[in-house]
């Protein structure tokens, strides 16, 4: 009898261990969905953008309406989350600026930007680089500059619809993050390596040619060196992407995950988005996360010249067609 009961309490200790472990886990859970919710809610930034028309077909895509359809071309009236839930491509503009670096408190220029594509249908992502001194149509300003200066006269809209109008495609959402901003996320996730292309010096750092365990402020100076590249503003942008997928794989990372609260901190404080919680819901959806793992990256090319004494990229429109061609075509809009 003794040893019957001896056996049912300790049943009931074991249960008693287990129920507690379970609570603390969902606990725990719990609160990093409370914390991930609250970074989004924070970061969560609509803006409103001229309504988009294709200049080759009329077609109408309304950020502001909501109606069914069966494809990209068909449903033009679908708002962004909409056309998430419908599983269409969607296309997402990427804002790296320069406010909070240095110094800075003003507006600020974004100084890099990136325009992603998803296709669920194609299992394939593309991701082009526009360069920043993009000589366009400033859309909302009345006049033609560098692209990046559309952040500085008029924020992320102005960016937006400078870019939908230049590469004649619509951008359903945005992320914007500051330059201070990569610095602290850097930090936050306890430092990164990367494999630098290139030697080279800058702000007091030597990057050698190979692998460089860079903190915040060293991936800071490693992003923005364009002068010693050889590829130029090209050779920019490609560094910043791997500083990019770097702190990406860096997040997947148990000992990261640890650090949530700090990291998300750093991302509530210096990133904008248009994403809503439940849109990164649907994002994990598998056909999305296939069309993830398989990435294209392009740049829009161009000729470096003067213009009144000024230095722009000039893309000619067998370049600008080819763009705007490849992007319709992710997007399903043909």
């Amino acid at each position: 009898m003794r040893s019957n009961n001896r056996k049912k309490n300790g049943l009931k200790i074991f249960v008693g261990i287990l129920a507690i472990l379970v609570v603390g886990i969902l606990g725990y859970v719990y609160s990093i969905y409370v914390s991930v919710k609250n970074t989004m809610d924070t970061a969560y930034t609509p803006v409103e953008v001229e309504t988009f028309r294709t200049t080759n077909t009329g077609t109408v895509y309304d950020s502001s309406a909501g109606t069914d359809g069966e494809s990209r071309a068909d449903t033009g009236a679908l708002t962004p989350s909409e056309l998430l839930e419908a599983g269409e491509p969607v296309s997402i503009l990427l804002l790296g600026v320069d406010t909070g670096d240095l110094g800075r408190t003003e507006q600020g220029r974004s100084d890099s930007m990136v325009v992603v594509t998803i296709n669920p249908h194609t299992q394939k992502t593309t991701l082009l680089s526009i360069p920043r001194d993009t000589y366009t149509e400033i859309v909302g300003y009345g006049t033609s500059d560098k692209i990046n200066h559309a952040y500085a006269f008029g924020g992320t809209a102005m960016s937006i619809n400078t870019v939908q109008q230049m590469l004649d495609i619509p951008i359903d959402f945005y992320a914007m993050v500051n330059m201070a901003g990569i610095q602290e996320i850097v930090d936050a996730v306890g430092g990164i390596n990367v494999e630098s292309p290139l030697a080279f010096t800058q702000s007091g750092y030597d990057f050698v040619k190979g692998t460089n365990q860079l903190d915040g402020e060293a991936s800071l100076a490693f992003a923005r060196m364009r002068y010693e590249d050889p590829a130029g503003d090209t050779g920019r942008q490609g560094r910043q992407r791997l500083v990019i997928e770097s702190v990406i794989r860096k997040l997947a990372t148990p000992e990261t995950l640890l650090n949530y609260q700090t990291i998300l901190q750093s991302l509530s404080s210096n990133v904008q988005t248009s994403f809503q919680m439940s849109d990164f819901y649907t994002l994990q959806n598998q056909d999305y996360l296939g069309a993830v793992d398989n990435m294209t990256q392009q740049q829009l090319g161009g000729t470096g010249g003067m213009l009144n004494e000024i230095y722009y990229n000039f893309v000619d429109e067998t370049e600008l067609t080819r763009v705007q061609n490849l992007l319709q075509a992710e997007l399903e809009l043909e």
